[in-house]
């Protein structure tokens, strides 16, 4: 694939268990601390690639990515978690931009993966959506990681599992353009929006909604 670019947004959505001597189980207190801690983060991501401006971002989302790192060391088993700091870390990346952002691209991609591993949903999906722009858009080898048929087989995966997401059809549109697939890509495009924004994450949702929108007149 092309240079590092990382211009567009990225990923949600949850499962909440905890290995306990082979049981799966989760106290109470746990749960609290747990919800509570990613929760804010989930809103606080959810502000910062829709409502800040472009020059608050980075630095915004840098100190997401550190508290991030620093709740997956605490859950490392928990695959919503994990989900959550490869968006955070993804959309870090796309910000930061150039070969600089290599180093972070490269540890949000195995956060996912490990967080597929653990749940092979993907939390409904988005880690496979995450990964997905993340092999579109990485440099690839040497430099990187990037891969087109990497790309391809995430964005499916996605579909499987959420054939009508608005979030899923955008990237996935975004990638068959670049990829000169221009009838495939307003098929997608028109299902991103005409997709229904999810419950948790409307703001980001209408926003690639209308990214939807713009790629649709582009084709």
């Amino acid at each position: 694939m092309q240079t590092l670019a990382f211009s567009r947004q990225s990923l949600s959505h949850l499962i909440i268990t905890a290995a306990i001597g082979g049981t799966l189980m989760l106290s109470p207190i746990t749960a609290i601390a747990f919800e509570g801690e990613l929760f804010s983060l989930k809103n606080r991501w959810e502000h910062t690639v829709t409502a800040l401006p472009a020059n608050q971002r980075e630095s915004t989302l840098k100190s997401l990515a550190d508290e991030a790192r620093q709740l997956a060391g605490q859950y490392s088993d928990e695959a919503e978690v994990l989900v959550w700091q490869g968006i955070i870390l993804a959309s870090y990346a796309r910000e930061r931009g150039g070969l600089g952002a290599l180093g972070t691209a490269g540890d949000a991609r195995d956060a996912l993966e490990k967080a597929i591993e653990i749940d092979p949903e993907g939390l409904n999906g988005s880690a496979y959506v995450t990964l997905g722009a993340l092999y579109d858009r990485a440099p690839g080898r040497p430099l990187g990681f990037g891969n087109s048929n990497t790309a391809e087989r995430m964005f499916q995966r996605a579909l499987e599992i959420r054939p009508d997401g608005i979030d899923v059809n955008y990237y996935y549109a975004a990638f068959l353009k670049e990829e000169g697939n221009a009838q495939a890509a307003r098929e997608h495009a028109q299902r991103a929006v005409n997709g229904t924004a999810r419950e948790n994450r409307q703001a980001s949702d209408e926003a690639l909604r209308r990214d939807a929108e713009a790629l649709l007149n582009q084709l």
